[in-house]
């Protein structure tokens, strides 16, 4: 999920962003969200679907997503995994064996 943009140049802006060239306003529309979320997917080479938080930012309220933030939902919409805040309380770990245990009781 494509959140809002914390750093942003307009806002709070880190040293690394300028060396990396990740130079990204706060978003102005919802199109302009769409528009980022995807340079990003294709910058990172992201192969996993996406979707794009609306501009009230209610899913990211909703999941406590700020910074980052792992999650593994369910079909249904049942949280199965919630990794601790990142990058530093990621767990890849125990992400991925929370796939597993997902995808082998379906």
């Amino acid at each position: 999920m494509y959140i809002k943009e914390i750093h942003s140049t307009d806002g709070w802006q880190v040293g690394e962003n300028v060396e990396d060239g990740v130079l990204v306003r706060e978003h102005q529309s919802f199109e302009e969200r769409i528009e980022v979320g995807q340079t990003c997917m294709l910058k990172m080479a992201l192969e996993l679907p996406a979707v794009v938080d609306e501009m009230d930012d209610s899913v990211a309220g909703a999941y406590a997503a700020m910074p980052e933030r792992l999650y593994l939902i369910e079909r249904g919409g049942r949280v199965a995994y919630q990794g601790g805040m990142g990058p530093m309380f990621f767990r890849p770990d125990e992400w991925e064996a929370a796939m597993e245990t997902l995808l082998n009781s379906h």
